[in-house]
């Protein structure tokens, strides 16, 4: 019992910080992502919701990544495999597996499939390192972290404007 009383506890505290974040409350915060196996930072106000990846809606004559049409009470999201959109494997569909409802906040029913949730970040844990000008501009910048690790960040906006990810037809 004490495990699902840690669980509702640990949803109240994001609930808290997300509706903080949304409401310009609080410190800025960074919501990481396991993507593919490589760190992803996304704010927490451009992040949306997260949920569970429910069953998803096959579409035809689309690029592989895009995974399908997921609804989420009783609204319809466009959800992109954001770890087959960057080449990498398709995201495994198991119970780690989330939608972060990313297009909401910019007039979108946008979703990312990724492997899991990798919790909050403070952006003061983090030093900003060279740009990757290889990448596309919604996915150019990158952090460190105290271990070393390199996280890129996601520029939510940038990413719904990208003409390859908005274009879902083969």
């Amino acid at each position: 019992m004490a495990r699902k009383s840690s669980l509702r506890d640990f949803q109240a505290y994001l609930a808290g910080r997300l509706s903080e974040a949304a409401q310009g409350h609080g410190g800025a915060s960074w919501l990481g992502l396991d993507v593919a196996g490589e760190g992803w930072l996304v704010d927490l106000a451009d992040g949306g919701e997260i949920v569970q990846a429910p069953q998803l809606v096959g579409v035809p004559l689309v690029h592989p990544w895009f995974a399908g049409i997921a609804n989420v009470r009783g609204n319809l999201y466009a959800v992109a495999d954001f770890a087959a959109f960057l080449g990498a494997p398709p995201t495994p569909r198991n119970a780690n597996a989330r939608l972060l409802l990313v297009g909401v906040r910019h007039g979108s029913n946008a979703a990312l499939l990724v492997s899991r949730m990798l919790g909050l970040k403070k952006p003061e844990n983090f030093e900003p390192a060279p740009a990757d000008p290889a990448f596309p501009a919604w996915g150019r910048q990158r952090h460190i972290d105290a271990a070393g690790k390199v996280w890129r960040k996601l520029a939510v906006r940038d990413l719904l404007a990208d003409r390859e990810f908005m274009d879902i037809g083969i």
